[in-house]
């Protein structure tokens, strides 16, 4: 890494580290296209191209204490959060020894008594069960967490969003509500999801703060995210972030986006953040090329390691496997214990 003046010391560990986990969700999405493509996965397979940068944001900005739910396209959130790449590699390729124990394909995995929430695909559904952590949480006396929810545009039309947010804002919760309005919820443009000029616009309706933000630009996504998160965190209630972009790739890798405009490709929200977080660091002399490529080595190998080791693992027996829900299980072997 090349030097920094002292007072930009933190400044340049924190675009660093968010910079680090979005080259690790890129190459790691790659590797998931290609094992897709070549049959070696079952179930879809969901990029977050073009999405790495306000991701990365939301997961070095929380703590550890701190509640998780991210949405299809949240691998560097995830990342950062403290998923092991591992872990991601053994949910998509169906490894009984991943934290889902090979009962899902994709990317409904997490691990809840860490604070990191398995997604549930009716995306506005996740912000009520934030909510319900982050009440149940007070009502234990537990303070100094935040609940950040993740989704799409799409997932603001929907009722549970509406519900979600009335409640967060009438208990004055610590929620982050994260909406990445990547211009499609699948193949539906946003003229066909709200009227709002912004939907940063609905947040007067519920008494909650607003941001809103480039989500190609690097530096606003840590910014403005890492704001909106302290101020949750400082007890001034949720906190609705809007970042504009555009998804990169099609909703799955079955999907060829075909209805993607190439004047909108072709616009500035077509700038792929991966590439403008290396300008950056590269203008402010955070890092130089040979870094990157440093970096970019690292990872390809422990993605490569993370692959080679799953696919020796076992999938799930059906005439052994315990199907019961892993709480349930859980539960019973504390029963026998005592």
């Amino acid at each position: 890494m090349l030097q920094t003046a002292p007072g930009s010391r933190a400044v340049g560990e924190a675009q660093l580290a968010a910079y680090r986990f979005m080259l690790r969700a890129r190459l790691l999405d790659d590797k998931f296209a290609a094992l897709y493509r070549a049959g070696k996965i079952h179930g879809g397979v969901f990029l977050g191209r073009g999405q790495e940068a306000l991701s990365a944001a939301i997961g070095v900005s929380l703590k550890k204490s701190d509640v998780f739910a991210p949405l299809i396209r949240d691998a560097a959130g995830r990342l950062a959060f403290g998923e092991p790449i591992l872990d991601a590699v053994r949910t998509y390729l169906g490894s009984a020894l991943g934290p889902m124990r090979g009962r899902d394909g994709n990317v409904h995995r997490g691990r809840p008594q860490e604070g990191y929430l398995p997604m549930i695909s009716h995306l506005g559904a996740m912000v009520s069960v934030v909510n319900g952590i982050l009440f149940a949480r007070r009502m234990k006396g537990v303070t100094g967490s935040v609940g950040a929810a993740c989704l799409g545009e799409g997932a603001t039309s929907t009722g549970s969003f509406h519900e979600a947010l009335n409640q967060a804002a009438v208990e004055k919760l610590p929620l982050v509500l994260v909406v990445a309005n990547n211009q499609f919820a699948y193949s539906t443009p946003t003229g066909r999801q709200f009227a709002c000029a912004d939907l940063a616009d609905k947040a007067a309706g519920y008494g909650v703060e607003a941001h809103s933000l480039d989500a190609t630009d690097f530096s606003a996504c840590l910014e403005t995210v890492s704001s909106a998160i302290a101020r949750a965190r400082a007890g001034h209630g949720p906190q609705l972030v809007v970042a504009t972009l555009l998804r990169l790739c099609g909703h799955g890798e079955h999907d060829d986006a075909s209805y993607i405009l190439p004047e909108q490709k072709n616009s500035s929200l077509g700038r792929d953040c991966l590439k403008v977080a290396e300008e950056f660091l590269a203008k402010n002399q955070f890092a130089d090329t040979a870094q990157l490529a440093v970096w970019r080595s690292e990872a390809i190998r422990e993605i490569e390691e993370a692959v080679a080791q799953a696919q020796r693992e076992p999938a799930p027996d059906p005439y052994e496997e315990k199907w019961s829900a892993l709480s349930s299980e859980h539960l019973n072997e504390l029963r026998e214990e005592t």
